[in-house]
């Protein structure tokens, strides 16, 4: 259907109403047509905005539309497989089955030279009769798909996989507002098209640019988001995410057309996006000057490209031409040479760290530096970013630190006035941001939502009480499902309702909580260190606890004499100035408060008695018969050694007790720590003299 075509009588089609009667008014027979005349208009309005780039409503008369189609369909149970609604997602999936294509998907040879393009042409007209024409196309750097249409309508959309069979991600496919669920105008009875899934580079750079912000690790590049959400087993957060899709081939069809163009020229009647930068050439020099034009067109592209695909165009030449075991012998991609490098960059967001550091973080267009495809690199801090002259739209060179961290290391072009100024409050919360010389900080504190899900993780790490099961996702998790808005909200939670998160079984619930149990009387050294008070990680919350012995006596210091915290080893007056801002901070009082109502740090005694274990380092796991962990760690340190809360490397022995975690063993395995139990741990230490009591 197209508008010229429509049923006159559609009211929701050139001048949709945005107000509608109640529901209540309406008989079933009555909601069944308005259902109807919905659903054909909202496919028509997807059409021309998807397909045209010529919408004829605005977007807030679009979303009255499609809330009137949910109402309805909710209301008079007329829910339908292939309805527009299904684009916001259905309940989340086990797994994907897999599924057979209807035709292979298979690879096509590729080269950056030239010479071997001409080559590819060489073969071609010997193995034809006649001389081709090519069809060129852009090489797009997204993931690809196979959807099947049978009678109109959207049957199945399958990822490549091996080329002969792959994941059935329908549900996904049919979230993506490019992917009609029926097909519009005079189709096939049964057509397989092959199409490119992928992120829009603006639409990929908002986008890790708010995952950045809320604290998240942002995505590498614009494939790797794009193949990490048509993946999602949650068809709601592939709703969530700004995919789109072009199509490019017929794999099989019902009414086969004798040339790729005019397959092409048939999809957007269809309801099927097409790219606009398509040609068709009778010369292979003409497809090298192509390849040449969208290379110095690829910045400007809102979509990646590493190439371009050169097709013959006739679909009788392509069977004379063939197949081999991988790849179509009827194309050829001309790749485009890698990023080295330089690149501008496109945005600047603001990540907010667990203490409120404030890092800007440069978003570029995708280049490879050292082998990896780097999409984003730290700024550091005003002070840098001023000395550099960094802004947005500058062309920088982009460096790894140590062959890992990416940085900007100086501006080759500059396109903009001046350099990047951070915001005047937190991007996240909307705090006020104070300076600390070059460093910025967010006021906000735990009341911060980026601060207080770093805050949670980092007490649930091995730095922290390592509560097994609670690692960044699952933390992030529980956030969104609105069960914590505190650290001491772990101790609130309710099974019933943490069995139905997604993921969430009854042993991983019965596992969280016998850690939350069993970290209600925590050593604390480890409690000090869980806070997550800036530069007081697990060796200055060692020294503290051995200074202090009891949380009452270092908070009271903490708040009236932090002076005095600067006789302690590891604490200056900076880190000591910090300890006491952060303690005496309200947000963190009320925070730390809430915590102790739940949770009883342990008094620890260090007074050192004797080096008999210098140079050791234990890590203990599990519950050890007649003392706490944290009384067992407060003997090894007393003798001169190190305990601590992850293992390493540098570990000499993980001692197991009952009930243990299984990441720490595995972490012992890995690094060849030798595993001892409880009984091996006494008679290690009885051999130096020293009495487990």
């Amino acid at each position: 259907m197209s508008l010229a075509d429509a049923d006159d009588d559609n009211p929701y089609l050139r001048e949709p109403p945005t107000t509608f009667e109640s529901v209540d008014n309406l008989e079933a027979d009555q909601a069944k047509e308005q259902v109807e005349h919905l659903r054909e208009a909202i496919r028509e309005h997807d059409r021309r905005y998807y397909v045209e780039s010529d919408p004829l409503i605005a977007d807030r008369t679009y979303d009255a539309l499609f809330a009137r189609l949910q109402e309805l369909e909710d209301a008079f149970d007329l829910s339908h497989p292939d309805s527009p609604t299904r684009s916001v997602g259905g309940e989340p999936l086990e797994a994907f089955e897999t599924v057979a294509h209807v035709a292979p998907m298979l690879s096509i040879d590729q080269s950056g030279e030239a010479e071997d393009v001409r080559e590819f042409d060489e073969r071609v007209r010997r193995e034809l009769d006649n001389d081709p024409d090519y069809v060129c196309e852009p090489k797009f750097d997204g993931v690809s798909l196979e959807l099947v249409y049978e009678d109109g309508r959207l049957e199945r959309a399958v990822t490549r996989g091996d080329g002969r069979e792959g994941d059935d991600v329908t549900a996904n496919a049919r979230t993506i507002g490019s992917v009609p669920q029926r097909l519009h105008g005079e189709y096939p009875d049964f057509l397989a098209v092959r199409g490119e899934v992928y992120m829009p580079k603006d639409a990929f750079q908002k986008y890790n640019r708010e995952r950045i912000e809320r604290g998240e690790e942002p995505f590498a590049n614009p494939r790797n988001a794009t193949a990490g959400t048509i993946r999602q087993l949650d068809p709601s957060v592939v709703a969530d995410r700004p995919l789109s899709v072009f199509y490019f081939d017929v794999l099989d069809s019902s009414d086969l057309v004798d040339t790729h163009r005019e397959e092409l020229e048939r999809f957007p009647e269809w309801g099927l996006r097409v790219n606009d930068r398509v040609e068709v050439v009778s010369d292979i020099e003409d497809a090298i000057a192509y390849r040449d034009r969208l290379l110095e067109d690829r910045d400007d592209l809102n979509y990646e490209i590493d190439g371009v695909v050169i097709k013959v165009d006739d679909r009788e030449a392509r069977e004379q031409l063939g197949q081999t075991a991988r790849h179509d012998r009827f194309a050829f991609a001309y790749k485009f040479p890698a990023r080295a490098e330089v690149t501008p960059i496109v945005d600047v967001a603001v990540q907010v760290g667990r203490t409120g550091r404030l890092t800007p973080v440069a978003l570029l267009e995708p280049v490879d530096v050292g082998g990896v495809t780097v999409s984003r690199a730290s700024l550091h801090n005003p002070a840098e970013i001023a000395e550099k002259n960094v802004n947005i739209g500058d062309v920088v060179r982009v460096q790894r630190a140590g062959d890992v961290i990416p940085y900007v290391e100086e501006v080759i072009e500059k396109h903009s006035d001046g350099h990047y100024e951070l915001p005047d409050a937190c991007p996240v919360c909307e705090s006020p941001i104070e300076r600390d010389g070059p460093i910025a900080y967010c006021t906000g504190g735990l009341a911060c939502d980026a601060q207080l899900r770093r805050s949670i993780e980092y007490y649930a790490s091995d730095d922290g009480l390592d509560l097994e099961g609670l690692g960044e996702k699952s933390v992030r998790q529980l956030l969104e499902a609105g069960l914590l808005e505190s650290i001491a909200d772990l101790y609130d939670l309710d099974r019933e309702t943490l069995t139905d998160l997604e993921g969430w079984g009854e042993t991983s619930v019965d596992n969280l909580f016998t850690e939350l149990e069993a970290s209600r009387e925590p050593p604390l050294t480890e409690f000090l260190s869980a806070l997550g008070i800036p530069h007081v990680g697990p060796a200055t919350a060692r020294e503290l606890a051995r200074e202090f012995g009891s949380f009452e006596a270092f908070r009271e210091v903490a708040e009236t004499e932090p002076e005095r915290l600067e006789d302690v080893d590891d604490v200056g007056e900076t880190v000591a100035r910090q300890i006491h801002e952060f303690v005496t901070s309200e947000a963190n009082a009320d925070a730390i408060d809430a915590i102790i109502e739940h949770v009883s740090p342990q008094e620890t005694h260090l007074e050192a008695t004797g080096d008999a274990l210098s140079g050791l380092t234990f890590v203990f796991t599990g519950s050890l018969e007649g003392v706490t962990r944290s009384e067992a760690q407060d003997v090894v340190e007393a003798h001169g050694a190190n305990a601590t809360g992850s293992v390493s490397g540098n570990t000499d022995y993980l001692v197991v007790g009952s009930n243990p975690g299984q990441s720490k063993r595995d972490d012992a395995e890995e690094n060849e720590v030798p595993i001892i139990d409880e009984s091996e741990f006494r008679e290690l230490l009885a051999e130096s003299g020293i009495a487990l009591e």
